[in-house]
């Protein structure tokens, strides 16, 4: 008789494996799908993050208990990544466990990173521009757009060395998504190992680059766009981006490949 296929999760060793060989293959697709790939996750994380403004506008829940509904709902955006198949540049950082075990280049896994966040970048704004046309901001009596405007507010308020930290633990997390959905064998199980991590860093305020791709050019085609605005806006990306690649290589990359996949003395 043959043995009935486990239902278990993946080991932490099985998944460091699957996370490198998937590095190999997403680094090495061409690059055509690997930026329609991207642009469809850019849009991904867009609905989620629009979704994530409609849930918590009007919330008389608490602060605490608004912002995890409120993650909950943004998680349909990884959700939509992982499942449905896309390419995320914050996931993506996991590659770098491919190039530590000497499977790939520096050089690929630097053109792979920016053909995947020039992608979720055109993916996103796309998706802001038909929002925009839709007048979302406007819904439940324009709070949507009162809600919109407190996010960026906070966000282009953040000093950058704050910015750089929270996109660091941001990125911890959603790595931490991306591999607990590599260690499920089931669409339920890969759902559920997604939602909590992202759900937790939504609610407790981290940076994520390409979630402020979406909130931040919002806000600007909203509430107007002027000089000291866009400077913000493009500070926080680039200082955001710089602690998501550190969150994402050295936190979960570096430390899962040092256990699992360094090579061991003899």
């Amino acid at each position: 008789m043959s043995e009935s296929p486990s239902i278990d999760a993946y080991s932490p060793a099985d998944v460091a494996a699957r996370v490198r060989d998937v590095g190999v293959a997403k680094v090495r697709r061409d690059r055509l799908g690997m930026f329609a790939l991207a642009v469809l996750a850019g849009a991904f994380i867009a609905l989620g993050a629009v979704l994530f403004t409609v849930v918590v506008t009007g919330s008389t829940l608490g602060f605490g208990v608004t912002r995890l509904i409120g993650g909950g709902a943004f998680s349909l955006g990884l959700i939509l990544v992982v499942i449905a198949g896309a390419e995320l540049f914050t996931g993506n950082n996991l590659v770098a466990m491919a190039w530590a075990s000497r499977l790939i280049t520096f050089r690929e896994v630097v053109t792979h990173w920016v053909i995947v966040y020039v992608g979720n970048l055109v993916g996103a704004l796309a998706t802001v521009g038909l929002v925009v046309v839709g007048q979302v901001h406007a819904f439940g009596g324009g709070g949507v757009g009162t809600s919109l405007r407190a996010i960026a507010t906070h966000k282009l308020g953040l000093d950058l060395l704050q910015a750089f930290a929270l996109g660091v633990l941001c990125n911890g997390l959603v790595c931490l998504a991306v591999w607990l959905s590599l260690a499920a064998r089931s669409v339920t199980d890969k759902v559920l190992a997604i939602v909590f991590p992202i759900a937790g860093f939504v609610a407790i305020g981290f940076e994520h680059s390409i979630a402020n791709m979406v909130f931040l050019p919002w806000d600007l085609a909203v509430h107007g766009a002027d000089r000291a605005a866009v400077v913000a806006t493009l500070a926080n990306l680039a200082v955001v981006t710089l602690g998501n690649i550190v969150g994402g290589t050295v936190l979960v990359a570096g430390v899962y490949w040092t256990i699992y996949l360094r090579p061991k003395p003899r």
